[in-house]
C-alpha cells in the first residue's frame, strides 16, 4: 500500500495530492497532500500571529531541549532515514548515510549556536555625548522564515534552512522540492515528536507556481531562504516585499587547476569523487579541470578509468556508487550537452552514453571548445571536462570567465602557486589539494555573482535569521 502523507498545516485543508516517484525506476513511493492558496494563507497567518505574540516565543532552554531530542531520535532512525532519502532522491546509500550523519551533526550545531548566542557591548562614556550611558545589544528572531529547498540533499538542505530558524526562534514555513518532499516531512515529524509545537514549523508541497510565488512575496515573510536554480531564485528575490531579507544558493561550474607537480595518486580519486558524486548533481561538483599540458591527457584518462570502475544503478544498494539523475529528461539534457561538445571538437575519453532511462555513465571529455554548452554552463550531471593549459594564469583566466562563481581548487606542491591561485580565483572558497565539493556544515558557503546571495552554513544562517537590538541605559551613576 502506497504511503500517504497528510498536510502538516494546522487548520488547513489540502487542495489535492502529489505523487512522489523513485528516480531510479519510476516506482510510486508515496502520495503527499498539496497546499493550495487557502493553506498557504493559513500557514502565513498562523506563523505571523505566533511571531507577533511574544508571550508564545520559545525560550532558549525549550529550543535546546527540542533540538537535543530531535538529534537523539534521528540517531535512532539513521539507517531508515538514509534508505528513504536514497530512494526518493537517488543519491547512493553510502552517500545518503553520510548525509544523515551530517544532518544529525547539523542539528547539534544549531544547539551550539543557541548556547553561544550573545550580543555585544557598545562603547559609551568616551565623549561628552555618551557620558552617563551604557549600551549593549541582544539578538532576537527576525520574524517568519519562508524556505524553498532543492532536491539534491533532501535531508541536509532542510536542516540548513529549518534548523537555524528553529534555533533562532523564528516560525518557519518550508517548501521542499516536489521530487523529494519525504525527507523534509519526516524531519518535521521528528521535530514535532521531540516537542516542537506544530505551528512553529509547517512543511508544504505546493505545485502551483503562482501560489508558491505568493508565499514568498507575502509581506509577512521576513526572511527568504532559497536553494535551487539561479533563474528561479533571482526571480523570486525580485518579488520580495520591502524589508524582507534573503539568502540564495545556486549552482556553479567548479574549476580545478592541476599543476605539473601535483601528486596525482592523491588528486585523481578526489577529482573523480568530486565530479561523479551524486551523479554530479551538486552545486560545487568538480566540472572543469584545467591540467598542465604535460599531464593533461594522462589526467583525463585516469579519471575516466576511475569512473569506468564505478557501479552505476539502484541507489538503495550498498555497492552503488553513482545513482540516477533526478528525472529522465535530465538524462536527455546531459546527453545532448555531451553530444554538442563532441560535435564541436571535444574528445570523448569515457562514458557519453545513457544507462537506461534514468542513469548516465560517468563521462570525461578532453579539450571541449569554449563555445560548447558544457564549457559555459553548470552541467549538473556526471561529466568532468579536462582542458590542457601551458600557463597557470591562462587557466585562471578561463576558470574565472563564467558568470557563476562558487568554490574552486588547485592541486600543487608549490606554496607560491597555491597562494597565487587563491588570490586570483573568483571564488568564495579555494581548496588546496582537495576537490571543490568539500564542505563541513559550519563553514561559510557562498555563491558569488550569479551563483547566489548571502552566506550559508548553519552558524551564518542562524545569525542572518536574527536582528541585533540595542539597549541604551542612561543613569547618573554610569
Amino acid at each position: 500500500m502506497t504511503a500517504h502523507f497528510p498536510l502538516m498545516v494546522p487548520g488547513a485543508s489540502a487542495s489535492g495530492t502529489h505523487d512522489v516517484h523513485a528516480p531510479f525506476d519510476g516506482s510510486l513511493i508515496a502520495k503527499v497532500d498539496v497546499a493550495g492558496a487557502s493553506a498557504v494563507e493559513t500557514a502565513l497567518a498562523t506563523a505571523h500571529a505566533l511571531y507577533t505574540n511574544r508571550d508564545k516565543w520559545l525560550n532558549a532552554p525549550q529550543r535546546i531541549e527540542i533540538l537535543e531530542r530531535t538529534a537523539a531520535i534521528m540517531q535512532e532512525r539513521a539507517e531508515e532515514l538514509a534508505i528513504e532519502s536514497a530512494r526518493e532522491g537517488g543519491k547512493p546509500l553510502v552517500d545518503s548515510q553520510v548525509e544523515v550523519a551530517r544532518a544529525i551533526d547539523g542539528v547539534r550545531n544549531c544547539i551550539d549556536c543557541i548556547k553561544e548566542n550573545h550580543g555585544t557591548e557598545i562603547p559609551m562614556g568616551i565623549n561628552a555625548a555618551s557620558m552617563g550611558r551604557m549600551a549593549m545589544t541582544h539578538r532576537e528572531p527576525i520574524g517568519v522564515v519562508v524556505a524553498v529547498s532543492a532536491f539534491n540533499h533532501p535531508l541536509n538542505l532542510i536542516i540548513h534552512q529549518v534548523g537555524p530558524a528553529i534555533a533562532s526562534g523564528c516560525p518557519v514555513i518550508i517548501k521542499p522540492a516536489g521530487d523529494t518532499p519525504l525527507s523534509c516531512i519526516r524531519f518535521v515529524g521528528i521535530l514535532r515528536e521531540a516537542g516542537l509545537p506544530p505551528e512553529w514549523c509547517m512543511p508544504m508541497v505546493v505545485t502551483d507556481r503562482d501560489v508558491s510565488t505568493s508565499l514568498v512575496a507575502d509581506k509577512r515573510n521576513a526572511f527568504f531562504s532559497f536553494i535551487g536554480s539561479g533563474k528561479v531564485g533571482w526571480s523570486l528575490r525580485s518579488q520580495l516585499a520591502p524589508g524582507a531579507r534573503c539568502a540564495l544558493e545556486h549552482g556553479g561550474a567548479a574549476p580545478v587547476i592541476v599543476e605539473a607537480d601535483a601528486d596525482l595518486d592523491d588528486a585523481l580519486p578526489l577529482l573523480a569523487k568530486g565530479g561523479f558524486y551524486h551523479a554530479g548533481q551538486v552545486c560545487v561538483s568538480v566540472q572543469r579541470v584545467y591540467a598542465h599540458s604535460s599531464i593533461a591527457k594522462q589526467i583525463a584518462e585516469k579519471i575516466a578509468g576511475l569512473g569506468n570502475q564505478m557501479i552505476v544503478g539502484d541507489p538503495t544498494l550498498a555497492e552503488t556508487e553513482v545513482g540516477p539523475l533526478i528525472r529522465p529528461r535530465e538524462v536527455d539534457r546531459v546527453h545532448e550537452w555531451v553530444e554538442d561538445a563532441i560535435a564541436k571538437g571535444a574528445e570523448k575519453i569515457s562514458g557519453g552514453n545513457k544507462i537506461g532511462d534514468t542513469c548516465y555513465a560517468p563521462t570525461v571529455l578532453f579539450n571541449a571548445s569554449d563555445d560548447a554548452i558544457v564549457s559555459k554552463n553548470e552541467i549538473f550531471g556526471p561529466v568532468i571536462l579536462v582542458y590542457s593549459y601551458d600557463d597557470m594564469d591562462e587557466a585562471l583566466e578561463k576558470a574565472n570567465s563564467l558568470p557563476v562563481a562558487f568554490q574552486a581548487s588547485i592541486f600543487t606542491k608549490n606554496l607560491d602557486k597555491a597562494m597565487r591561485a587563491y588570490k586570483r580565483f573568483d571564488a568564495s572558497a579555494v581548496m588546496v589539494n582537495d576537490h571543490t565539493a568539500f564542505r563541513v556544515d559550519w563553514m561559510p558557503f557562498a555563491g558569488l555573482r550569479e551563483s547566489g546571495h548571502g552566506v550559508g552554513g548553519i552558524p551564518h544562517t542562524f545569525h542572518d535569521m536574527q536582528i541585533e537590538k540595542m539597549l541604551v541605559l542612561r543613569s547618573p551613576e554610569l
